[in-house]
């Protein structure tokens, strides 16, 4: 007998029918001799729904407010699939993520979870039942309910898995696995047997969207396996765990890409010593993440000062664009910069794998590619098993297509 945990999305339980369909999965999996915990978004367009009622209450609603209101979309997820279970003939309970023991920091609306003690839980599942938790929520040390964020309940999963000590954590979603790039743009994208929490922590970071990166990290820090399926169609699906052998045969597991950039350059700032740092740290003060960050060899020198000049480029996500443009209007004055330069005509292609470590010329079969599709390359950014590239953003499709044929991501070996 094991102890399995199953995820399922807003898209996998829509409608009452579809509900339905997932309780008699988890049915299914309790039948075999299993204990089966399932974890629930809201159903499809109701997060929405609920954040548009209190945007119509107020143009800026309190954070703690819009988090007692949205939480109630996976609670009403988990009741109706309890009384699925039950009109099928299975004992079912159903639990909020609080009640499941699920506490959190306390900030609202994009909380961590601090601590999980599953007991009431572990008592349903000894007394026969399926449990279904809430996910996406937890309760913090003011007892005030707290959401995840986007992907919370991916999270509440995978924590869940480990608290539990399960055999085994089941993300059910409306894709059939994880491919080696987006099947949407490329027909030859093929979906992976298995992955390394590593691999998939980068995709994850890099604008693939099929596992949210802190239950990624979480089930990697805990060794917790992933298996990623469809819904509601049979298949293999994919296991993220461990990195082996075998992967690292090939260099290149997958290529990502974002759309979700823009690039800022301050230009003839001074080459010398706490400039960057200046002004790194009046957009780490906002809260805005910077992705990629370069700083030209000096090669031109201040006539008036004498001292050489310097451009420094640096990326931050599109949402967080106008207002990082801002924040650099009065920094290059401070600066003394030439000007601000801004472009949001830009995107990030990634390519991931953890046999980069073992394989030279990566990243020069990696231009030589884009240069031979005539794209310009305005930033690079490495890691150990990463190699991201800046281009414009009119080139997105043909650069992942491109880069997935260079490196053979569509032939039979990728599921090997």
């Amino acid at each position: 007998m094991a102890l399995i945990v199953q995820k399922y999305g807003g898209s996998s339980v829509a409608t009452p029918e579809l509900i339905r369909q997932v309780a008699k999965r988890a049915i299914d999996t309790h039948k075999k001799g299993h204990q089966v915990v399932v974890v629930l978004s809201a159903m499809k367009g109701e997060t929405d729904r609920l954040l548009a009622l209190a945007h119509d209450m107020v143009r800026e609603p309190e954070a703690r407010e819009v988090d007692q209101l949205i939480a109630t979309g996976e609670i009403a997820s988990v009741a109706l699939f309890a009384l699925a279970c039950q009109a099928l003939g299975e004992k079912a309970k159903s639990f909020t993520g609080f009640q499941a023991g699920i506490q959190t920091d306390e900030m609202h609306q994009r909380a961590r979870i601090t601590g999980l003690d599953p007991a009431r839980v572990r008592t349903e599942l000894a007394k026969g039942r399926v449990v279904a938790v809430a996910g996406f929520q937890g309760l913090n040390e003011a007892r005030d309910i707290t959401t995840l964020g986007r992907g919370g309940s991916d999270t509440t999963a995978v924590a869940l898995a480990v608290a539990l000590g399960a055999d085994t954590c089941e993300i059910y979603t409306d894709v059939d696995g994880i491919y080696t790039t987006d099947p949407h743009i490329c027909e030859s994208a093929r979906r992976m047997e298995k992955i390394s929490f590593e691999e998939m922590l980068e995709l994850s970071s890099l604008g693939a969207k099929v596992m949210e990166i802190r239950s990624v990290e979480f089930a990697m820090n805990y060794n917790m396996k992933i298996h990623v399926r469809h819904a509601h169609q049979p298949g293999g699906g994919t296991l993220i765990c461990e990195e082996d052998s075998d992967m690292e045969k090939k260099p290149v597991t997958g290529v990502a890409y974002s759309k979700n950039e823009a690039r800022i350059t301050l230009t003839k700032v001074a080459d010398q010593p706490g400039i960057a740092a200046k002004i790194m740290g009046i957009i780490s003060k906002s809260g805005i993440v910077v992705d990629m960050i370069i700083q030209n060899q000096s090669a031109e020198i201040d006539p008036a000062l004498g001292q050489p000049l310097t451009d420094i480029s640096f990326t931050v996500p599109l949402s967080d664009y106008a207002r990082a443009m801002e924040m650099m209007e009065g920094t290059a004055a401070e600066v003394k910069a030439a000007r601000i330069v801004g472009t949001d005509n830009i995107a990030k292609i990634s390519l991931v794998g953890v046999g980069m470590r073992n394989h030279a010329g990566v990243a020069s079969q990696m231009f030589q590619t884009l240069a031979n599709e005539g794209i310009n390359i305005s930033l690079i950014s490495t890691s150990e098993i990463k190699i991201s590239c800046i281009i414009e953003k009119k080139y997105t499709e043909l650069a992942v297509r491109a880069l997935h044929d260079a490196f053979g991501l569509g032939q039979a070996t990728t599921d090997a």
